[in-house]
Formats: C-alpha cells, structure tokens, sequence
C-alpha cells in the first residue's frame, strides 16, 4: 500500500509538471503574440511618421520653389535701388573728389 501511494505521489508529481510546462508554453506563446502585435504597431507608427515628414518636406520644398521667383524679383529690386543710391552718392561727391585730387597734383612741396 505504501508503495502504491508512493507511486500516486509521483504520478501527481508528474502531472503537476505537465501542467506546469503547459502553462509556461501559453505564457511563452501571448508573450510572442503581444511582441509581434507590438512591433507591427510600431512599423505602422513609423510609416506613418515617415509619410508625415515627408508631406511636410514636400510641402516646405513647393513653398520655397514657389517663392523662389518672388525672391529673385525682390533681390533685383533690392540691387537696382542700391546701385541707384550709390550712383548718386558717387555724382553728389564727384566734384569735390575732382578737386581735392587736382589740388594734391598741382601743389608742390618742397
């Protein structure tokens, strides 16, 4: 009798350990799922995020393209009312450059 409960004691045992291993393996196995659920998550964000930033570049690039014209046309007028001041400086002083040089060249210094 003694061994008999031995043996239902092992068998017990054994079972226990099944079970055991059983329950490991459904863990193991939601683990994996929750991985894989999370990193196809995380691939989706990502394209996500990448289609965005690539609208926003796509965007930023047809702004600047777009005014591109605009600021060529504004530099232009920029250099052109530039030039105009300096050439009226240039004739406003003109004369007195003129004579201040001639009075340099016909003075004679001992």
């Amino acid at each position: 009798m003694e061994a008999n409960r031995g043996q239902g004691g092992i068998q017990r045992l054994l079972a226990a350990e099944q079970e055991a291993q059983r329950i490991v393996n459904v863990a193991r196995n939601a683990k994996m799922a929750r991985l894989k659920q999370a990193k196809e998550e995380a691939e989706k964000d990502i394209a996500e995020f990448r289609a965005q930033m690539e609208r926003e570049f796509q965007k930023k690039v047809a702004e600047s393209s777009g005014d591109s014209g605009a600021n060529v046309k504004r530099l232009e007028q920029e250099t052109e009312a530039k030039i105009s001041h300096l050439k009226l400086e240039a004739d406003r002083i003109s004369p007195d450059v003129v004579h201040m040089l001639l009075k340099y060249v016909t003075t004679v210094k001992n």
